[in-house]
């Protein structure tokens, strides 16, 4: 499947029509969500393997690893009326993905890759550094996405139990949705991070 063909499928995902500003729903843009997939899958990180997708929202990255022929995939949120459009999603285009409802921090599945898009921590402080170590926890390859010109800081975070391969710039374009946003549609930049766990997390993780 082409980068081109899965973004339309993806743009034909139900939304939730209220998000919460709390969680930082803002929702994954189809553009940024296919370019994050083909990656992943290029790299040999999607096909045949088992796929997370923490702070799942309605789907978008775990149906996507699914289409791309993940062995299992699973979307874990705290947010049930996600969750349940997420599967809805799921079963309108006829793929198979497990839907947890959870607080990430008391989720321990554990899985090949991880794909995120966690909140960028603007209304809760250290949410997105607790979705990052939880990843690290999950899976051996991590692609998440973050506010751009925070490199220094998330590898410190990250010390030892990881290693960055590589940071993707990306333009992050966000529909309005809720009061406070002027623009009909707000454009800022976010850089994608693709991570490994270190082989001393992998020993500790046995």
């Amino acid at each position: 499947m082409s980068g081109r063909k899965l973004e339309i499928i993806l743009e034909e995902l139900e939304k939730k029509e209220n998000p919460n500003l709390i969680l930082e729903q803002y929702p994954t843009p189809p553009r940024i969500a296919s370019e994050m997939l083909m990656l992943a899958f290029n790299r040999g990180d999607i096909e045949g393997k088992i796929v997370h997708d923490l702070g799942c929202g309605t789907g978008i990255l775990a149906i996507g690893a699914a289409l791309l022929g993940a062995e299992k995939v699973i979307g874990v949120d705290v947010d049930p009326v996600s969750v349940e459009i997420a599967r809805r999603n799921s079963k309108r285009l006829g793929v198979e993905v497990e839907w947890i409802v959870s607080p990430i921090e008391e989720y321990f599945g554990k899985g090949d890759t991880v794909l995120q898009n966690p909140p960028f921590g603007v209304r809760k402080k250290g949410a997105d550094m607790l979705f990052l170590m939880k990843a690290l926890e999950v899976g051996e390859v991590i692609y998440s996405l973050h506010k751009a010109g925070n490199r220094n800081f998330i590898e410190g975070k990250i010390g030892s139990k990881g290693k960055v391969l590589n940071v993707i710039p990306m333009m992050f374009q966000m529909r309005r949705v809720f009061p406070f946003h002027r623009e009909e549609i707000h454009e800022f930049p976010v850089e994608l991070y693709v991570i490994r766990r270190t082989r001393d997390e992998e020993k500790r993780r046995s």
